[in-house]
């Protein structure tokens, strides 16, 4: 069985948490490997809905191991509001189904004034973040003067290297008018969580180490999408971290042949949430269809979603950077009742046409879709389960998002409910 990584294809929200569950069923540990509670994914299980952030999507199965990996930065309130929150709606979680890395770097209180001063700044110029200090902590972690999980366990080692986070950043926030913030209040604040966070915590590279001589399968579940990684992405209206499946095993602690399929979860047509350019965004009756139907509203924020027709361009470009191996389709089922389809083939830029998207950010705001046309179906394809049951024109869709972006489809979803997907291509199986 090979080990998987899932990864978005576009500016993320296209179902990855759903995928993950599903393909969970086989696998016998799930990690996550980069972002932080800046992620939603929403599993809907026998009509149950769980919303997660920080956890893997598999930790609503059982017996599977769930495990947060170095490369993710972890806010400790929301963690273990979140692990409040399933167990209350019958989800066990505890040290033995999930192990936090002892490495992790801690989102402050620091990290969200600094994050959300810094927006407020950037008037009708906002990238878009969340305001949940994901940004200001990953900077910290680079400029090695973060907060690790580990700290906890030496409480005079943790008051030195807060008094030095605070002394840094009340610079910035007194000359912003934001009130400072005091080491000794965060301090206080960690070492009443200290217990029950470090009783997670573990050596993630020890325990994949462990697992893989086991022959044991993992699955790698990352946030956000290719369009959003601080490389490939939409720079600068992007996450703070690398989304591509390479982040899979330097997040988790593992070597790159550990990744032996990369799965990209791709929606039927194109979302994002917050700033940046979107060239196939669409204003529109058919936008507003699109999301109605498809309930784009974000996970995390509750921010309405933009809409827009499938950027063929920009998800083949998606492949390319990040190695993506197949597709998981998701939401066709928004589609059904459509007349006509549009698909992004290439762009219209300064009087040229381009076959890719440009990483200077004044070309992007200038790239305007070309779209070919292909006819809707009026029959459902919700709830299908098998391509016999699939409308002509809706198979002849997939084909051609396959044909333009380069990247076959493995499972087909056409509804949240986990058992709503059909099998082309097992990525377990290479």
């Amino acid at each position: 069985m090979s080990n998987v990584a899932v990864i978005g294809s576009q500016w993320g929200d296209e179902g990855k948490g759903k995928i993950v569950d599903w393909l969970s069923e086989r696998a016998d540990m799930v990690v996550r490997f980069q972002g932080g509670h800046n992620a939603g994914h929403t599993l809907v299980i026998d009509g149950v809905e769980y919303k997660l952030s920080l956890l893997p999507s598999g930790i609503v199965r059982k017996g599977k191991k769930s495990v947060i990996g170095n490369g993710v930065v972890v806010d400790p309130v929301a963690l273990l509001r979140e692990i409040e929150t399933l167990r209350a709606q019958g989800v066990a979680v505890s040290p033995d189904n999930l192990i936090v890395s002892e490495s992790v770097s801690l989102i402050l209180p620091v990290h969200v004034e600094v994050d959300q001063a810094r927006e407020a700044s950037r008037g009708a110029g906002k990238i878009g973040t969340t305001g949940r200090g994901i940004g200001p902590a990953y900077e910290d972690k680079v400029a090695r003067r973060g907060v690790r999980l580990s700290d906890l366990t030496n409480p005079e080692l943790l008051a030195e290297r807060l008094a030095a986070l605070a002394a840094h950043h009340n610079v910035w926030l007194e000359a912003a008018g934001s009130a400072p913030v005091r080491a000794d209040e965060m301090a206080a604040q960690l070492m009443d969580m200290a217990a029950e966070l470090l009783s997670f915590a573990g050596r993630s590279w020890q325990v994949l180490a462990a697992a893989q001589d086991a022959r044991q399968t993992i699955l790698f579940e990352g946030a956000q999408g290719v369009m959003l990684d601080i490389d490939h992405g939409t720079y600068p209206f992007v996450t703070s971290s690398n989304t591509v499946a390479g982040q899979a095993a330097t997040g988790a602690g593992t070597g790159p042949s550990s990744v032996e399929f990369t799965l990209g979860i791709t929606k039927a047509y194109t979302t994002r949430v917050g700033s940046g350019p979107f060239p196939t965004e669409d204003f529109g009756d058919d936008g507003s269809r699109m999301g109605e139907r498809g309930r784009e509203f974000g996970t995390v924020t509750g921010r309405k979603r933009r809409c827009g027709w499938f950027d063929a361009v920009m998800v083949r470009q998606a492949g390319l950077t990040a190695g993506i191996t197949g597709m998981a389709l998701t939401k066709l089922d928004v589609l059904d009742g459509f007349d006509v389809l549009k698909i992004c083939t290439g762009y219209e830029c300064d009087g040229q046409t381009l076959d890719y998207f440009p990483s200077n950010a004044a070309d992007q705001a200038k790239c305007t879709p070309i779209y070919e046309e292909m006819p809707g179906w009026s029959e459902t394809t919700y709830g299908a389960r098998s391509w016999a049951e699939l409308p002509a024109n809706a198979v002849k869709y997939i084909r051609r998002v396959e044909e333009l972006t380069g990247l076959p489809v493995a499972l087909l979803s056409t509804s949240p409910e986990r058992d709503d997907t059909i099998l082309v291509r097992d990525p377990f199986k290479g």
